[in-house]
């Protein structure tokens, strides 16, 4: 296997069995109609539903790989990684719907996989081997795009305390900000991982890797289109709310956009939201309260006095003094001046709060077992 660098031309030489199959021309060239087969079934499903063009990419790389777990890592907004869909052996434990800190993923590692789309580990157990370098080459040589480059001694501690022995992962590019509808052919992003663990040693042919990795370039495809159809059916969807919203403050008295439907609630993703008209309050779902609400005015008079409106992730970092008092129920706040005494407001609550973070302890006392990986540490283990 051939790559360039900076000195020349890389040749990784990997171990491989005669008598395998794929590594012929006829074994190459039906791993090839095995991912074209797996492509044209994803470009038949209906369009509009993301979780099952998930599903069957998962369905579709455990058939072509034969790996016990394979997984789609979806990077949240705020770099945040979730386990969107999963296709594992049924006595495995499922990890479909956790979640895991960003810093899991390090940007190095995000930057490398956008270079080197598929990384591949045979075994986790393997003792690393020393690189003999020829004197003559002044610079370390660069194993970034090497399919023999050692895992990190930590992520492979952490890969053999969870029972996988061997892992494939593959990146899943898109382009920058598709879900803005701004994306550029330049501007490429790393939208997540498809990950396949095993439970013993396991190794994937060259063909068969490249064969994933053209699969992944056309998930990746079908990935954008989807997210330029969810983008324009959004933007249709709050264009035709603020033209409602817009006729009831024309027609009826304000109160309507919270006590009819559709509400402010409909135009914006949120917990909850409110209306302070005239001295009264009129909240929608999960809203501070009325003495509250009173408190969060006068803290904005007081410190954002100047500003038309404005939105934050958290109150309590914000400064806001009663964001405890307000707990886990009402987090981050977007807020409309009217006037200087009419606001509407929208609420979100805490995300800790509504989403399984993969190991997150609730108790000091509560330790990882020997003999099994808690999911907070098996996550590390999908770098």
């Amino acid at each position: 296997i051939l790559h360039r660098i900076d000195v020349g031309v890389a040749m990784i030489w990997e171990p491989a069995q005669a008598e395998d199959p794929t590594l012929s021309i006829a074994g190459a060239v039906q791993s090839q109609k095995l991912a074209v087969r797996a492509i044209s079934h994803l470009q038949s499903l209906p369009g509009g539903d993301i979780k099952l063009l998930c599903d069957v990419v998962v369905e579709q790389v455990r058939e072509l790989t034969g790996y016990d777990r394979v997984m789609v890592y979806r990077f949240q907004e705020d770099e945040h990684g979730e386990v969107v869909a999963e296709s594992r052996r049924p006595n495995l434990e499922p990890y479909i719907g956790l979640h895991y800190p960003s810093t899991d993923i390090p940007q190095a590692s995000r930057f490398l996989f956008k270079q080197n789309r598929v990384r591949m580990i045979v075994d986790c157990n393997a003792k690393p081997v020393k690189l003999i370098q020829d004197e003559a080459l002044v610079q370390p040589l660069c194993l970034v795009g090497s399919t023999l480059r050692a895992p990190h001694g930590c992520h492979a501690q952490y890969m053999a305390n969870m029972g996988s022995i061997a892992s494939l992962t593959l990146a899943v590019i898109i382009n920058g900000n598709e879900e803005d509808g701004i994306g550029g052919r330049n501007s490429m992003r790393l939208w997540g991982l498809v990950v396949g663990h095993h439970t013993s040693i396991r190794s994937v042919p060259f063909p068969l890797r490249y064969a994933c990795e053209f699969l992944m370039q056309a998930f990746g495809l079908q990935l954008n289109m989807e997210l330029q159809l969810a983008s324009q059916i959004s933007a249709k969807h709050v264009l035709k709310t603020q033209t409602l919203l817009c006729d009831m403050l024309l027609r009826d008295s304000p109160t309507g956009i919270v006590t009819q439907s559709p509400n402010i609630m409909d135009l914006v993703k949120c917990d909850g939201a409110a209306l302070y008209h005239q001295g009264k309050y009129y909240p929608l779902g999960v809203t501070p309260t009325e003495t509250q609400i009173h408190d969060i005015i006068q803290w904005l008079l007081k410190f954002h006095g100047d500003s038309t409106g404005l939105s934050m992730d958290s109150l309590c970092d914000a400064g806001y003094p009663g964001a405890a008092v307000l707990g886990d129920a009402v987090c981050g706040m977007a807020v409309a001046y009217i006037t200087k005494r009419d606001y509407l407001f929208w609420f979100k609550s805490h995300t800790g709060k509504e989403i399984k973070w993969g190991g997150a302890k609730h108790h000091p006392k509560n330790k990882d077992d020997d003999s099994k990986m808690r999911p907070r540490s098996s996550f590390k283990v999908f770098l």
